[in-house]
């Protein structure tokens, strides 16, 4: 910067007011108007006196400025968005950015201010709003230019120039590029179970590339190949998926590279497609009118998501107390129509205290078995009939249960407790029936299956405090997973897998104790809700899981085990295929859980050896990598309009920086014109007068003396 100092103007400052100085100018005219008349000698000697005496009196005085000159400011944004990971963009970037800074402070009168842009997410490279917020600290009249390393993928593009200085766009690369993507038109979250999804795709080359070509796309679920077909690039085509399970599938579509594409990252998409039940369907069959069977009927019907079908054996054939048959107002038990033709239109069956006396056939219980073994659900709640010769124990159902009762002669003594319970506490077993009041407690496998894991109260070796029950039927030949315990220790709740269905035996009838919030009452709604999803095979409730999920730039792993021990490590790979071992922490009994970044886009993979599980962004296209070209075509409208220019840096090099006059040509080969703006501040003002009173008052007397001397002659 330079100081100077110039005359810049003249100025009056009178020292009589103004009207003054007019009434006397116009007095003396007045007054020399007879000697010009008379041309009497001396009258323009006088006319001088009258100009130098209102000259004198208007106070004229020069000004002088004194002023330095400002700097011309430059903005350098650098791109770190995204985008600019591919390749080596951001070192390129980074080398550029280093040159131009040695450069522009070695330019006398230059300032260079940098300003980096970060990874915005979903909002794409928002250049344009960086740079406004750094103009508002640069003088408009001080702006030389605005610099950009960037791969002119530019979310905020304006439709004009926001300032009036140059826009120079220096792109890492070495000229226009090609890119092949895979775009998303239609692409469902959810699907119904059973039913079917479809999306919608199409594969687009970007840039200069032959027209009429084709890609090949493959199809994965879950990591599995699926499909694979040849399409046409630039039209939209049509994938039908069924939903198989409940739960989350990842499903990728990839498509073939493109010759000479700058990157494949955005030639796959990935879709999670959450498997949703439309509607439960659920038989509940009641052995007889108990306080439990209304228990099951209030939680079921409580929920919108379930169709429940409910019948009551009010009358057991057997039963003969010579009632007319047209008095009898009772509905005949459907079991063809319920066990033979439509059994496998239920998601669940609930046996609720039922005592086969006669009323299915052996044929009937063994479709029951068969439907389990094919994926089905069973859970069956046990009164004392289960240790009865009816008991289902004793049918061909048997071969499904996870234990058998331990008294199999034994009749049905009729114990049972009336809506207005009042236990008697007594201690008595017999006939394979325990009569004694005990809390329902969890066992070391119970505290870490996620059925009973996280009920209220519950933990490894704590008895919780929950409502004491007063029955529990005896079993033996146990096989599955005993998640509670009753009196002494005897198994309470077994659950099992049969094949590919899965079966759950309650061995009480008293769960309906915590409904009623007896002696503290207990979960009983959320125990029953949790066991009815685990047969129906809910994924979050596998007692054996791995699970992983992104949520933002976070990889959350989760996994449950139910073998005791510390959890094994777990191989993560990244969508560029890098492994890693990683090691789990424990929060609970059986479960661990860890969380780590997501450093890029694409298909995430955790697996422990015996299990894989697959995440993905939520975000199917991200605006970052939709077009991945370095490109000046989307920005050159503004540069033409700013009087910028566009340098591809790997052809070019880095070019060089000159101040130039506005009127001058923006740039050239190797080198980009900054605006010189001739800016400056004022720093001072000196005033000097003209006629100083000691050098107008000699002059005045000196002429008034050669005006007298003139008219003497």
């Amino acid at each position: 910067m330079t100081a100077a100092t110039t005359l810049t103007g003249l100025q009056f400052a009178p020292v009589i007011p103004l009207w003054l100085l007019a009434a006397l100018g116009l007095l003396g005219l007045l007054a020399l108007l007879p000697a010009f008349l008379g041309r009497t000698p001396g009258r323009l000697w006088r006319l001088l006196l009258l100009a130098l005496l209102i000259g004198w009196l208007s106070g004229p005085t020069l000004v002088r400025q004194q002023w330095r000159d400002l700097p011309d400011i430059a903005l350098l944004i650098l791109d770190h968005s995204g985008s600019t990971t591919i390749r080596d963009r951001q070192k390129v970037e980074d080398a550029a950015a280093t040159k131009l800074v040695h450069e522009a402070a070695a330019i006398p009168g230059l300032e260079l201010r940098t300003v980096t842009l970060p990874e915005q997410g979903s909002e794409g490279t928002q250049l344009f709003s960086s740079v406004g917020a750094a103009l508002g600290d640069i003088p408009p009249d001080q702006l030389a230019g605005v610099m950009a390393l960037s791969d002119g993928q530019i979310a905020d593009l304006p439709g004009k120039p926001p300032f009036t200085a140059p826009f120079h766009l220096l792109l890492p690369a070495k000229g226009e590029e090609t890119d092949r993507r895979l775009r998303l038109i239609d692409a469902p979250r959810y699907g119904v179970v059973g039913a079917q999804v479809t999306l919608r795709y199409e594969v687009e080359d970007l840039g200069p590339a032959p027209a009429g070509a084709t890609a090949v796309v493959t199809i994965q679920r879950d990591g599995q190949p699926v499909a694979q077909s040849t399409v046409p690039v630039g039209q939209p085509q049509t994938l039908t998926v069924p939903v198989k399970r409940e739960g989350p599938s990842v499903i990728v579509l990839r498509a073939s590279p493109l010759t000479g594409e700058v990157s494949q990252i955005n030639n796959q998409q990935i879709v999670t497609i959450n498997g949703v039940r439309d509607r439960l369907h659920v038989l509940l069959i009641s052995g007889q009118p108990d306080p439990g069977e209304r228990a099951w009927r209030r939680l079921l019907k409580s929920d919108p998501a379930v169709d429940l079908v409910h019948f009551t054996i009010l009358r057991p054939p057997e039963k003969d107390d010579l009632t007319p048959l047209d008095q009898l107002a009772l509905i005949a038990f459907p079991e063809r129509e319920l066990f033979e033709q439509k059994i496998n239109n239920f998601d669940l069956i609930i046996l609720d205290r039922f005592q086969n006396q006669g009323i299915l056939p052996s044929a009937y219980l063994a479709n029951i078995a068969h439907y389990v073994r094919q994926g089905g659900a069973l859970l069956l709640e046990a009164g004392p009939e289960f240790a009865t010769a009816g008991s289902l124990a004793h049918s061909p159902l048997a071969e499904v249960l996870p234990a058998q009762p331990v008294g199999a002669a034994a009749t049905d003594q009729g114990i049972g407790y009336p809506d207005t319970f009042q236990p008697q506490v007594q201690t008595h077993s017999g006939n394979g029936i325990t009569i004694a009041p005990f809390r329902p407690a969890l066992t070391d496998l119970g505290a870490r299956d996620p059925v009973t894991a996280d009920l209220p109260d519950a933990g490894p070796g704590k008895t919780p405090d929950w409502g004491r029950w007063y029955r529990l039927i005896d079993s033996t030949n146990v096989h599955g997973q005993v998640l509670m315990s009753g009196a002494g220790g005897k198994p309470l709740l077994i659950l099992n897998h049969v094949a590919e269905g899965r079966v759950g035996l309650l061995l009480s009838d008293q769960i309906w104790l915590w409904a009623r919030d007896h002696n503290g009452g207990g979960p009983q709604a959320e125990l029953l809700r949790r066991l009815a999803h685990w047969l129906m095979k809910e994924p979050a409730l596998d007692e054996n899981r791995l699970s992983a999920s992104i949520q933002g730039t976070t990889l959350h792993i989760d996994r449950r085990q139910l073998e005791a021990g510390p959890p094994p490590a777990v191989m993560v790979t990244d969508p560029a295929g890098h492994a890693r071992r990683v090691t789990l922490e424990t929060v609970g009994p059986g479960h661990a859980t860890r969380d780590l970044p997501v450093t890029e886009p694409g298909l995430w993979t955790v697996s422990d050896g015996a299990r894989t599980a697959y995440a993905a962004s939520d975000t199917a296209d991200p605006p970052e990598w939709r077009d991945l070209r370095a490109t000046a075509t989307k920005a050159g409208a503004l540069i033409k309009a700013s009087h910028g220019s566009a340098h591809f840096l790997e052809a070019e090099g880095t070019p060089g920086l000159r101040l130039v006059d506005a009127a001058a040509t923006p740039g050239g080969p190797g080198w980009i014109g900054l605006r010189r703006n001739h800016a400056h501040v004022t720093t001072g003002i000196a005033l000097t007068p003209l006629l100083p009173g000691w050098a107008a008052l000699p002059l005045l007397l000196a002429l008034a003396l050669l005006a007298w001397r003139r008219e003497g002659r």
